[in-house]
């Protein structure tokens, strides 16, 4: 919850946990955020002051917690004195919101919680924006002044600082077609003749329009989770040195919104505008998004879910078949109204994570993508729901199985399955139970028609779509 929070823009979600258990169970939802590039605050508990480290066995006790978590977090801090504290909370406001916006941790000793303190509230430390080097900034404008076929990669930093609409600005000046990962869906609208959206694992019309790019703007994108080809030259922009990559023909460093900003200054004082290349384009795009090419029935059943929704409602992509397919072909118009896992693939997260963001925009419809595998991790989350009034909607694909495991082990082991076949209870029944609505929907129209309603009435709803073995997405 504390992630969804986070990332449909509910400023910082913070999770209390317990020491031990409570720490690694919140690590799941640190290393999503980390991931994902969210910013998000754990505080957490620890054992006696004078047992941390000792192994003696107590209640929740865990040697080396704090390096535990230092592996998902950017900053993690143990408080042993009340007086620390307001250093402590600022600096870890500090970290998530300067550079790369990551995850943090605080840990506090129970004694340590019940001591009283003389001690003065520190003011925030301001977030200083980073303004990028002239000559680095005019290298990059002359790689792309040069490029033929300038193509743009959106990473997530392109959603940061005001990035989105000076990328925009810049593809259109340049006539350069925008490619996005997944947890850039929204920098630019797909709408937009620009937007080609994110790459399928399949035959995809966009492998040739990658290939042919030669120069390649990486905004706030990790090149190694990229489809950039090995011959192709990277002008990169990010705020954080963190790459190394023979590609790199220009590295600009520092804020992305004031990177862009300057970096389409100096590429419209170098050159003219390009003529527009909307009708070639439009032609890709059509091809790319055409019904009769997507497989069946997730294409189906993204198309049904991408109707019901408004334009500005916010959709959690489920570790699950149609949360696989939504990444390329569920179309996002607005910036921050798509969530992910980014590459930890936190299968169970979907719904939870709906919920924060319902929190964070109580105004906008919320909808998790979830598979019967992945809902049942937080099934009793829907007691959350119903409690206080978070108004998601969870659409749980039923096929009694983890699906895409499943599916692998029979067609891969000549029908031998082994742990990935599901007894799921009645999930109406469930909803139920809980005191929240349930729908059963047969197929992609009824869930368009159950989604329509379940938007349009403030209650916590799960859709169950029945569904069999679904052909392999990737």
């Amino acid at each position: 919850m504390a992630y969804g929070y986070s990332a449909a823009g509910g400023d910082i979600g913070t999770a209390l946990v317990v020491p031990g258990p409570g720490l690694l169970n919140a690590a799941a939802a640190v290393g999503t955020a980390y991931s994902a590039s969210v910013p998000m605050l754990l505080i957490s508990g620890q054992i006696e002051r004078d047992f941390i480290g000792k192994d003696e066995g107590r209640l929740h006790e865990m040697v080396d917690q704090l390096d535990v978590i230092k592996t998902v977090t950017k900053w993690a801090h143990r408080i042993l004195d009340p007086s620390e504290l307001p250093a402590a909370v600022r600096e870890a406001f500090f970290q998530m919101q300067s550079g790369r916006t990551l995850p943090v941790e605080i840990e506090i000793p129970p004694e340590t919680l019940e001591e009283e303190a003389e001690i003065d509230l520190l003011e925030p430390v301001s977030h200083l924006q980073v303004s990028p080097n002239e000559t680095a900034v005019a290298a990059g404008a002359a790689e792309l002044v040069g490029a033929k076929e300038p193509l743009i990669w959106a990473g997530e930093g392109s959603l940061s600082s005001g990035g989105g609409a000076a990328m925009i600005r810049l593809a259109e000046y340049l006539q350069a077609p925008v490619v996005c990962a997944r947890e850039a869906k929204g920098a630019i609208s797909d709408r937009h003749y620009l937007a080609m959206g994110v790459p399928n694992w399949l035959s995809d019309p966009l492998d040739d329009l990658i290939d042919r790019a030669d120069v390649v703007l990486a905004v706030g994108a990790s090149l190694a989770r990229s489809q950039i080809r090995s011959m192709q030259r990277v002008v990169l922009i990010d705020v954080d040195v963190c790459q190394s990559d023979d590609r790199i023909s220009a590295e600009i460093i520092g804020d992305v919104g004031i990177g862009l900003e300057a970096l389409d200054l100096a590429v419209r004082q170098s050159t003219p505008p390009r003529p527009s290349r909307s009708d070639s384009l439009e032609a890709l795009r059509s091809a790319r998004y055409d019904p009769s090419t997507q497989l069946e029935p997730q294409g189906s059943f993204v198309r049904a879910i991408r109707s019901a929704m408004p334009d500005d409602g916010i959709l959690v992509e489920g570790v699950t078949q149609l949360g696989y397919y939504s990444r390329p072909f569920y179309r996002v118009y607005e910036s921050g109204t798509y969530i992910s896992s980014s590459y930890f693939g936190n299968l169970g997260y979907a719904y939870p994570t709906a919920l924060g963001a319902k929190v964070a925009r109580p105004d906008k419809a919320v909808v998790a993508i979830s598979g019967d595998g992945g809902f049942l991790f937080n099934s009793q989350e829907l007691a959350t729901a119903v409690k206080y009034g978070i108004n998601a909607v969870v659409v749980v694909f039923n096929d009694n199985a983890f699906g895409n495991v499943y599916r692998d082990q029979a067609l891969k082991f000549e029908g031998r399955t082994i742990g990935s076949d599901l007894y799921n209870p009645d999930f109406m029944k469930l909803a139920e139970a809980y005191g929240a609505r349930g729908i059963l929907a047969r197929g992609p129209e009824a869930l368009e028609k159950a989604l329509r309603e379940a938007l349009g009435i403030a209650a916590p709803t799960l859709i169950e779509v029945p569904v069999g073995m679904m052909p392999i997405p990737f």
